[in-house]
C-alpha cells in the first residue's frame, strides 16, 4: 500500500470513529428516543430526520430502528416518503464513500466475488442494485459501496435504489405505524405483511443468486 493509499485509509478510519463516537455518545439509540428527539424540532423534524439516516453508513447507524422511528413519528404514508428520502441519501453516501475510497479501505478486490461481480455490475448496474435492494441477499450500506466502487451509473443507481427498496419501506412503516396506534389488528396485519416479506427474501434467496451469479 503506497503513501496516498495509507494517507486515505487512515483518513476514512479516524472520520468514521469519531462520528461514530459523537452519535453513540450523544444520544440513546432507540425507535422511542429517536422519535422524542425527532419531534422535539417541530416542523423541521423530518428534515433532521432524513439527515440522521443520510449519514447512516459514517457512524453506522441501525437504519432498521430509524424506519421505526419514523413510522413513529408521522405515521405510515408521511413516515414512508421521509424513509425513503432518507435512504437513499444514505444510498447516496454509501456510494460516494465507495466511488472515493474505493478498494484502497474496502479491499473488496481481494473478496470471493470480485471475480464475477466488477464487470457485471459495470454492464448491468440497475438490474443488479434493484435486486438486491428488493432481496437483500447483501446489506444496504454494502451494496452502496459496490456500486460506487464499480461505477454504476449514478442515475441507475438512485433509481434502483429507490423503486427497489419500495416494499421493505412500506414493512416497516406498516409496523411502526401499527406499533404506535396499539391496535392489535392492524399489529397483526403489519407483522403478517413482514413475515410475508422475509419469507419471500428466504425462498427466493438461491434463485438470485444463481440468477446474478453471486
Amino acid at each position: 500500500m503506497n503513501k496516498k493509499n495509507i494517507l486515505r485509509t487512515a483518513l476514512f478510519l479516524g472520520l468514521f470513529i469519531a462520528l461514530a463516537w459523537l452519535v453513540r455518545s450523544r444520544f440513546d439509540v432507540s425507535a422511542d428516543n429517536i422519535r422524542s428527539y425527532i419531534l422535539s424540532f417541530g416542523a423541521i423534524g423530518p428534515l433532521i430526520f432524513m439527515g440522521l439516516y443520510a449519514i447512516g453508513p459514517i457512524v453506522v447507524f441501525p437504519t432498521s430502528v430509524l424506519s421505526l422511528a419514523a413510522a413513529f413519528a408521522y405515521g405510515i404514508w408521511p413516515g414512508m416518503l421521509y424513509i425513503v428520502i432518507g435512504a437513499t441519501g444514505a444510498g447516496v453516501t454509501g456510494y460516494i464513500m465507495g466511488r472515493f475510497f474505493g478498494d484502497s479501505v474496502l479491499k473488496f478486490h481481494q473478496s470471493k466475488w470480485a471475480g464475477n461481480i466488477y464487470e457485471r455490475m459495470q454492464g448491468q448496474g440497475f438490474l443488479y442494485v434493484f435486486i438486491l435492494r428488493l432481496i437483500p441477499l447483501v446489506g444496504f450500506d454494502i451494496l452502496s459501496y459496490l456500486a460506487g466502487m464499480t461505477r454504476v451509473k449514478f442515475l441507475s443507481f438512485v433509481l434502483a435504489t429507490v423503486i427497489g427498496m419500495l416494499p421493505g419501506t412500506f414493512a416497516y412503516s406498516l409496523v411502526g405505524t401499527s406499533l404506535a396506534s396499539g391496535d392489535r389488528t392492524l399489529i397483526l396485519i403489519a407483522f403478517s405483511v413482514f413475515t410475508l416479506l422475509l419469507v419471500t427474501t428466504y425462498l427466493f434467496r438461491n434463485k438470485v443468486r444463481t440468477w446474478l451469479k453471486l
